[in-house]
């Protein structure tokens, strides 16, 4: 069907007459590519969409969701009102999703539960608030990640992207005497291990520079641990966070708890770009962290970041590992890592 040089004959199983699809053009949508088979694959022009924010789920819900909800259940605003603050607590603590399917099937829950309070006679109004919206909707689903209380030593933040949109990670690294073993755990896949080690061959390599004794890595095994256990995770953009939590455990400074980042990392120390700045740009402003290092060529990306988003938030351009380590261990006051902050605010007049 998708194969141009066949498609212009295309016969099925029932009617087995030939069809000419060559002018058809099929659009397909789907959640993850890695379930689709190769060759499949091969014969598609994929286009990655980005999820919604949450501020863009409050308006759509504001919009569209709970009027149509409403109406579904015979319910008007007379009788339930739904304030922004309890819609907000339902987006971000009953949902973990990119879209917005999940999000109107708790709206209807409370409409229909609110509707057969309403058909039983045990009240005429209601008003559904972020302190009573419990009673209605259950415990909390989803709990946000729990904030750092203080700057740690060999504990680094990173911000992750998943089908659900952007999150927080902690990457943990601790040291114990042996013989310079490496441990991983929290379900790591291949590609984040190999980060793992490439972090570690090049935090070695500037033992030196960071004043780290030649004898650490053969008396010392090193732990790394990627919370929560139970949830896979993959991908290179973990690099610079876990040769940022490396360097902090071997050299025992800790890292600032106010900086998040993202980022591969080379043996040499270079920076290489991500994806998914936006969701992860997202997860670093809900859980309140304002500076984020990004790599230095994902400069381009800002510019397509919702200007909201981008509002008090202070992105550093990282070029090279001790840009980062600069900023996220050292005292930051660096002039090199300063002419490459790009900050964003309500005062600032540089346009990113």
């Amino acid at each position: 069907v998708l194969d141009p040089e066949q498609n212009n004959s295309f016969m099925d199983h029932y009617l087995a007459v030939p069809f000419d699809l060559s002018n058809v053009m099929f659009i397909t949508t789907g959640n993850l590519t890695d379930t689709i088979p190769g060759p499949l694959r091969d014969r598609m022009e994929i286009l990655y969409l980005s999820g919604y924010t949450e501020e863009e789920k409050l308006e759509i819900a504001k919009k569209y969701l709970i009027p149509k909800q409403l109406e579904e259940h015979g319910i008007t605003t007379k009788i339930l009102t739904l304030n922004d603050s309890a819609t907000k607590q339902i987006i971000s603590h009953y949902t973990r999703e990119a879209g917005v399917r999940n999000l109107e099937r708790e709206i209807a829950n409370l409409c229909r539960k609110v509707a057969r309070q309403v058909a039983e006679g045990k009240a005429k109004r209601f008003n559904v608030t972020a302190g009573n919206l419990r009673k209605y909707l259950g415990v909390l689903k989803y709990l946000p990640e729990e904030e750092m209380k203080k700057s740690e030593i060999g504990v680094a933040t990173g911000l992750a992207w998943t089908e659900a949109g952007g999150d927080i990670i902690y990457i943990e690294a601790t040291i114990m005497k042996g013989k310079g073993s490496l441990t991983l755990t929290g379900q790591l896949g291949d590609v984040m291990k190999e980060s793992a080690q490439a972090a570690l061959s090049y935090i070695r390599s500037k033992a030196k520079k960071l004043k780290i004794s030649d004898d650490t890595f053969s008396k010392t095994d090193l732990h790394i641990h990627v919370p929560a256990g139970a949830i896979p995770k993959d991908g290179p953009s973990a690099g610079i966070t876990m040769a940022t939590a490396i360097a902090s455990a071997l050299t025992g400074k800790p890292v600032k708890k106010n900086v998040a980042m993202t980022g591969e990392v080379t043996l040499r120390g270079k920076v290489l770009p991500i994806g998914g700045l936006k969701e992860k740009t997202l997860a670093a402003k809900r859980m309140g962290i304002k500076t984020v290092i990004i790599p230095h060529r994902n400069k381009k990306d800002l510019e397509d970041l919702p200007k909201y988003l981008k509002e008090g938030m202070n992105f550093i351009l990282a070029e090279s590992m001790d840009d980062v380590l600069k900023i996220a261990v050292g005292d930051g006051k660096n002039e090199a890592s300063k002419n490459r902050r790009t900050k964003t605010s309500p005062r600032s007049k540089k346009k990113v």
